[in-house]
Order: structure tokens, then sequence, then C-alpha cells
């Protein structure tokens, strides 16, 4: 898309007609999706620069799409619309990642300027690094590649999902826990065993050294590897 694209994610058909509408007239390319589960896909597989999203959704909640989302992709803005006037729903969100939050009713020139602002943040950050690597393993983010010693090594998505959730966490232990609320969906009703399960897996393809298991608490690779179980 030329111009850049808002997603609105809002079940108020009224609402979201209504910014349609005024994004449009400023500009934007538009999408819009009355459910989480719905926004949460097209999030996923558009090419949107920036989320509008609803905390009370049918299907899936406003707080699940925005924890899905940080997961795949953790550079896009998203902005939160809300009904809810409270604090504890407003830290919610801002934990798990939200840009900014706005509470209805609101301005429409409010909530324009407050796009923008999220706009300018995201052309000046820094694009996620898209080649990860330790113990002469690397990922490549982006081609969804591996290559251990310069030779290219397969693993599955779970595997690959693993090894960058870990690779972006150089140096810091991740709970069992953790990575499952991050690699695995929350409908995901198995238990920790099989992120011991996974670790193995990629020690089978990647090396016993890579993956540093911390007794009691989890998972982590360091800088210059580790000594593995």
């Amino acid at each position: 898309m030329d111009k850049p694209a808002i997603l609105i994610v809002e079940d108020e058909s009224n609402l979201a007609r209504f910014l349609e509408l005024e994004l449009q007239h400023e500009g934007f390319e538009t999408g819009k999706a009355g459910d989480g589960r719905l926004g949460l896909e097209m999030a996923q597989s558009g090419d949107y620069a920036l989320v509008l999203l609803d905390i009370m959704l049918p299907e899936l909640s406003g707080l699940e799409v925005l924890r899905r989302l940080r997961r795949d992709k953790p550079a896009l803005p998203v902005l939160l619309l809300t009904a809810r006037d409270q604090v504890a729903d407003k830290v919610s969100g801002l934990d798990l990642g939200a840009d900014d939050y706005i509470t209805k009713p609101f301005a429409i020139e409010e909530l324009l300027a407050r796009i923008r602002v999220a706009l300018r943040k995201l052309a000046a950050a820094d694009p996620p690094c898209a080649v990860l690597s330790a113990a002469g393993v690397s990922l490549d983010s982006l081609r969804r590649e591996v290559s251990m010693n310069q030779q290219r090594v397969e693993l599955s998505k779970k595997e690959f999902d693993l090894l960058e959730y870990l690779l972006r966490n150089r140096n810091i232990v991740l709970t069992r826990e953790q990575i499952l609320n991050t690699v695995w969906d929350t409908d995901y009703e198995g238990d920790s065993n099989n992120v011991d399960a996974y670790v193995r897996f990629l020690r089978q393809k990647l090396g016993s050294s890579l993956i540093t298991t911390v007794r009691g608490v989890g998972y982590v690779i360091r800088d210059q590897g580790g000594h593995g179980e």
C-alpha cells in the first residue's frame, strides 16, 4: 500500500464506520474487523502501519489480541480504545505493550494526534534485528532460516519460534511459564514438559551447549554458550 494503512478492530459498527471515514479523509488506507479473532488474523497477515484496538471485543478480547500481536509483530503500534475508565485496564494494556490508549467518548482530533505521535515514534525507531546469533548459531527472522557454523538446519515452526524467543532474550533466564505464554498460545492446554521436550529437540539439532538449563527456573542462551544440562 502506498498510503499508511490503519486497522480498526471495533465491534461497534457505527463507531467503526465513523473512524473509517475520518481516517480515509486524513489520507489513510483502512481495514476493519468486528471481532478480536478476525482482527488478529488481519493484523498478522496485513501490511498495517498501526492498529486501533477496542478492549471489549467478541471472540477474542482486545488484551489477548494485543498479547499475541506483541509476540508476532512486536514493532506494530497499537492504540487501545476502551469505554472503561479504569486504571487497571489501562495498566494491563500498557504492560502488554500498547503504545497508547484513549477512553471513549473521545474527540477525533485527539485520536488523530495520538496516531501521528505513534507513527512518528515508529519511523524514528530502529528496526528490530532480523538476524540473531549466538555460539555459532544464526537465525534470520525474515527468511525464517537457521544455520549452525554456516550450514543450514531445518527446524519446525515451534522449534524456530522457541529459538527466536531465546535468542531475542540472550543472557536473560526465561521461566517455562514465560516461554509457554509467549511461544505457545493461551489456548494450549499442555504443561511445561513440552518446553523441555522442544529444548531437547533444539539441542539435538544445534548442539547441547547452546541452551543452558537453570535448574528450578528455566532456560537461557548466553553470548558465550553454556553447559547444557
